[in-house]
């Protein structure tokens, strides 16, 4: 069987496409869906609780794998509202998600969904 040219780039592009989908994946799954930082972290992020539902911070809503952790940088303002960095842009933390707890590294962490719902939130240090 001959491919005709344009058949025969189309073939090609599907299977680069297929390539570079399967490795940004395996990219996804080492460093979290999200950002860096969250292998070294998963050991306690998986004990994170939502304070609301009961349901895991990094695993979403009802325990899927639509949610997930990572560190991140945020500040404390003037009123005592936290912003994070979330997909680069400073968004506000809703207060009902804000856990009492510290991380044990010290920094902020945030477990949010790709849609940009937050589930959980840990302030680090003011400016962290």
């Amino acid at each position: 069987m001959r491919l005709s040219g344009f058949g025969f780039m189309m073939l090609a592009t599907s299977c680069i496409v297929s390539l570079a989908t399967r490795a940004q994946d395996a990219h996804d799954h080492a460093q979290g869906q999200y950002g860096q930082g969250h292998s070294e972290n998963h050991d306690w992020y998986k004990e994170l609780k939502q304070p609301d539902t009961g349901y895991s911070c990094c695993n979403g809503r009802s325990n899927t794998s639509e949610g997930d952790c990572r560190p991140t940088r945020a500040y404390l303002n003037d009123d005592g509202m936290w912003y994070a960095l979330l997909e680069g842009r400073w968004v506000p933390v809703p207060p009902r998600v804000v856990l009492k707890q510290l991380a044990p590294d010290g920094r902020s962490h945030i477990c949010a969904s790709r849609s940009g719902m937050i589930y959980c939130f840990l302030g680090g240090s003011p400016k962290s």
